[in-house]
């Protein structure tokens, strides 16, 4: 994949699309050309049938992702029409993260803040280390924080430890982000990557249409009831149904092995 920037890795490994932020010096802080890698990989991984899962990760082992590199506001944000565009491009990039229809797995090490936050929150599962921390820090710097992100926050953790959370602008550890609903998994350092490739495997061996509405499901779910496509999902319902993965699945239960799925 051809990408304007080495800050932003991409590579596919037995069915698992690696999303890696290479930005270590500034805590993986993400630039215009990251942004706009972000959602070339994102789109191009949501086209390729070999990919079934995809992960978002950080390099460096000390940040998952940091938000925006504020470093380059001076050259790439300082006015009105730069900002346009700048925010034209971030906004399709997180577009993707939401548009995604496969799993979509956060695997965070260290600081996980403000943008980085919400960055994973788009993801459907959250793998963490012990070490690593989370926050949003917005309460201390005075500026405004938008909507979707604190909608997002409160839809996982609810609206009691959302408030707590943005409130106090205080940072968890892993142990109390487990807690409260905010990840999903918390594995030691040395062991995070291989647990990652491992539930990655098992989920990318099952069917990907009933994983796909699954998916789909979960996130009508969290719309509100007015706004709620109920047909869509009837449709992907009849596409599990219709579909040789179902025909396969029978067969391979019936045979006592393991269905060789292919999405179709």
């Amino acid at each position: 994949m051809e990408l304007k920037t080495d800050k932003m890795l991409a590579e596919v490994d037995g069915g698992i699309g690696w999303v890696t932020y290479n930005n270590p010096a500034r805590r993986n802080a993400v630039s215009l050309e990251m942004w706009e890698a972000q959602g070339t990989i994102l789109e191009s991984f949501q086209n390729d049938d070999a990919v079934r899962v995809v992960v978002l990760r950080g390099a460096g082992g000390k940040a998952f992702v940091s938000g925006a590199d504020i470093s380059e506001f001076e050259s790439k944000r300082a006015t009105a029409e730069q900002r346009e565009h700048y925010e034209n491009v971030s906004a399709a990039a997180n577009r993707w993260l939401g548009r995604l229809d496969k799993p979509l797995i956060a695997m965070i090490q260290g600081y996980c803040i403000g943008g980085g936050l919400a960055t994973a929150l788009a993801a459907d599962v959250r793998f963490a280390t012990p070490g690593s921390q989370f926050g949003i820090p917005a309460a201390k710097l005075g500026l405004g924080y938008g909507y979707g992100g604190i909608a997002a926050l409160a839809r996982l953790v609810g609206p009691s430890v959302a408030r707590d959370i943005l409130f106090s602008a205080r940072f968890l550890d892993a142990e109390e982000a487990l807690r409260v609903g905010l990840i999903n998994f918390v594995v030691d350092d040395d062991a995070l990557e291989a647990r990652v490739r491992e539930y990655a495997g098992l989920v990318s061996a099952n069917a990907p249409l009933t994983v796909r509405l699954c998916k789909a499901a979960v996130g009508e779910f969290e719309r509100d009831p007015g706004e709620r496509d109920l047909a869509k999902l009837r449709e992907l319902v009849n596409a599990c149904f219709d579909s040789e993965d179902y025909k396969e699945g029978r067969r391979a239960f019936m045979e006592k092995r393991r269905p060789n799925f292919r999405g179709a």
